[in-house]
């Protein structure tokens, strides 16, 4: 692990920065132990703030409510960075599975290297110019289960976890987890409201901070964009977020 973080931060200053696009974001091409992942973020408050990555579902970042996400989170006063952990191949791949199990099965192949790639990013950032504190990781749908999988580390300050948990299958035992915000939808189908409470209440076992926001609305509800519920939703993950980075 440190010989990782001294190759990050080797390659802290070739960093390439790309024009800033009809969202008003800027393009980071970041190196990690997995290959280079695309990292978005919105121009620089120039100012030191507390740090969030957010990691999406398995469509991508193509919604545009990813936009409001995180112009809610900036305007609450975090860096808010979009984490490319899915390459075009795994979102075609992806796409094409045919059925959810097959889907399950090419997210098991690549755990692994998905998990290392959001660590070498916290790394990253920990590592950037006027960068201080812990880094806060939001995870919505599959995003949620390679966030729970990666929190196992110190320098995480806060975790967010949008209808998903840890991945099917998980073993590893869970003897901690960063202070914790779960968001669910009342009737989602993909991963039940009673997973999101089995969470709360493992969490809650834990010893550490753990809160469950649930409301109306399906699966997806996090992403309709510009609906109340899921405005309400931004509003109560930055506040969350704010909160716990400011400690």
């Amino acid at each position: 692990m440190r010989s990782l973080a001294a190759v990050v931060s080797a390659f802290l200053h070739l960093t390439l920065f790309a024009d800033v696009n009809a969202a008003d974001r800027l393009s980071i091409t970041v190196p990690t132990s997995n290959g280079a992942v695309v990292v978005e973020r919105w121009k620089d408050a120039g100012v030191s703030r507390p740090a969030v990555i957010i990691l999406s579902g398995s469509a991508g970042f193509g919604s545009p409510a990813y936009d409001d996400i995180g112009k809610t989170f900036e305007a609450a006063g975090l860096d808010a960075y979009l984490v490319h952990l899915l390459s075009p191949i795994d979102l075609k791949n992806i796409a094409n599975a045919g059925s959810p199990n097959a889907r399950i099965g090419y997210y098991a192949t690549r755990q692994l290297a998905w998990i290392a790639a959001v660590q070498d990013v916290i790394s990253y950032l920990r590592s950037a110019p006027h960068r201080v504190g812990k880094i806060g990781v939001v995870g919505i749908s599959l995003g949620a289960e390679i966030a729970a999988a990666a929190s196992n580390r110190t320098d995480i300050g806060a975790l967010v976890l949008v209808d998903g948990g840890f991945p099917k299958g998980y073993s590893k035992p869970v003897s901690s987890l960063p202070p914790l915000l779960l968001i669910w939808g009342r009737a989602d189908r993909t991963f039940p409201l009673s997973t999101g409470r089995k969470l709360h209440e493992i969490a809650e076992g834990l010893g550490g901070v753990a809160k469950l926001d649930v409301y109306e609305g399906p699966h997806d509800f996090f992403l309709k964009l510009k609906t109340s519920q899921s405005k309400a939703a931004y509003g109560s993950a930055a506040r969350f977020l704010l909160s716990e980075l400011s400690k």
